[in-house]
């Protein structure tokens, strides 16, 4: 860094508000961490801008005295996208938070970074529209951190994840340059940088304005909860569902220890005693939701459901979802701390993954509660663990990093919504060799060539994928049997 703190605080309040300019220790301990409290570090400054302009001013006098710029919005991210740095700038974008306009005929709707997810739908609402990612934090996340992370949520399975409900994006580059990507069409000539931009977490651009497509809220909706008396026939209801054909609009799953966590919490009615159940959502006309209801209930009760029960209420509907989307915080009552896990498996691989997890779980030593997004493969183990017992959280991360290799091995991904921030780096270099980490190198540097934004995220050095393989990842670690053909 080439100024002093108090030089670039003097010059930050220059372009901001004073209260738009946090330096004292107390106020800068909020923002130390994401959603993932495990990394923690308190950074240089933090600024809330209010204005484009006020982020471009920003950029410009960090770029200038090469000071790294790390961007958060609503800090409920769970990789550690956006840890701070102690010699950087924390930009946080939660004061833009207008909702520019609401376009019914050409459903669409054109949004500030810091603004809400829930709040898109609320406001498309009135216009019988609504916007179908949904991630468990909706309530509180926003839509420039969502599309950093490509977030998903319990309807991407029908409706897709933010990459497939956003048109366009403004961003601001580390030149300063304000730059539209994609457009209010459905289709732009050249690159998709669109797609390029969404998961890109923050390593590329700043996010200042984005453009989502609004879906018609279905005019009829229910809910099948299937209750299972062993995890892998849930699994395997699961596959079965997805090979038939049936669509659902969710397709969600959660395990004996989940379950009761939710039900203590919310008491959703969930059947305590069930090994596993599955939430499955259908959404249409009203014939086909009573006919694809029907015939998903038989399936599920061919293939082992106890008991199929099907929610047409709509506060019976909104509260068997209370439970699944409050499963994280009810999970939380049951242990000091818990690491949350995010990879992507093949569905026919479900049950011999779980049964894995369950191994591993024995191995280390730690419980694990399973709630994911069945229906597209993403898990999200819950390893609990104590953070005041010495070496738990090393094994709890030792275990985390096993189950991503298993991802892996089976033919899936190291992250399918939650990103790869600081916190997956290492399980990078188990999804991708050193050809591959050289090009997404090279796709940074040619947007910012310096790497002042974000740095130390989401890409591995080549040097530290060596040395994992040196290492040949055996420290105590359980080996996995020989991997099926999935």
């Amino acid at each position: 860094m080439t100024i002093s703190r108090d030089t670039l605080i003097a010059e930050l309040h220059k372009i901001l508000p004073s209260e738009s300019v946090i330096h004292q220790d107390e106020g800068l301990s909020p923002f130390e961490c994401d959603g993932l409290s495990a990394y923690r570090e308190k950074p240089l400054v933090v600024v809330l801008p209010e204005s484009i302009e006020h982020i471009k001013s920003v950029i410009a006098l960090c770029k200038q005295h090469l000071i790294p710029i790390v961007t958060r919005g609503a800090g409920t991210g769970l990789a550690a996208g956006a840890l701070p740095l102690s010699n950087g700038l924390l930009l946080v974008v939660s004061k833009l938070k207008k909702i520019i306009s609401i376009n019914p005929d050409a459903r669409s709707a054109t949004l500030q970074p810091g603004v809400r997810n829930l709040a898109i739908s609320d406001a498309a609402k009135p216009y019988g529209l609504f916007y179908a990612p949904d991630p468990s934090s909706q309530i509180a996340c926003s839509i420039g951190g969502n599309v950093a992370e490509n977030s998903g949520g319990v309807h991407c399975l029908k409706y897709g994840l933010t990459v497939n409900n956003i048109l366009q994006l403004k961003i601001l580059t580390i030149e300063g340059e304000l730059i539209t990507l994609g457009s209010e069409a459905l289709d732009t000539p050249g690159y998709d940088l669109l797609a390029l931009l969404t998961g890109s977490e923050g390593l590329l651009g700043v996010i200042v304005e984005v453009t989502v497509k609004l879906i018609p809220i279905p005019p009829t909706v229910q809910v099948l909860l299937a209750a299972f008396d062993d995890v892998s026939k849930a699994g395997d209801a699961v596959s079965s569902i997805i090979a038939s054909g049936f669509l659902p609009a969710g397709l969600e799953m959660m395990d004996q220890l989940s379950i009761r966590a939710a039900e203590d919490f919310i008491h959703a009615g969930y059947p305590e005693d069930a090994k596993a159940i599955l939430l499955c959502e259908v959404d249409g006309s009203l014939e086909e939701c009573e006919y694809l209801s029907e015939q998903i209930k038989h399936l599920l009760l061919n293939k082992g459901a106890i008991t199929v029960e099907v929610a047409t209420d709509p506060t019976h509907r909104a509260t068997l979802w209370q439970g699944r989307k409050s499963a994280f915080p009810a999970v939380g009552r049951l242990s000091p701390d818990y690491y949350c896990m995010d990879g992507t498996i093949p569905k026919k691989a479900l049950s011999f993954v779980l049964t894995q997890i369950q191994a591993l779980s024995t191995h280390y030593g730690l419980s694990v509660a399973n709630v994911f997004h069945a229906g597209d493969g993403n898990l999200h183990p819950l390893i609990l663990y104590d953070a005041n017992t010495p070496g738990e959280l090393d094994k709890a991360e030792q275990f985390g990093n096993q189950i991503l290799d298993l991802c892996v091995k089976v033919g899936g991904t190291i992250t399918g919504e939650h990103g790869v921030g600081k916190e997956k780096l290492d399980a990078m270099c188990s999804q991708f060799n050193s050809d591959e980490i050289i090009q997404f190198k090279a796709i940074k540097h040619a947007f910012d060539a310096k790497e002042l934004l974000n740095p130390g995220k989401a890409i591995p050095t080549l040097h530290r994928c060596a040395e994992l393989g040196a290492m040949h990842v055996h420290n105590g670690e359980l080996p996995f049997p020989d991997i099926p053909r999935f």
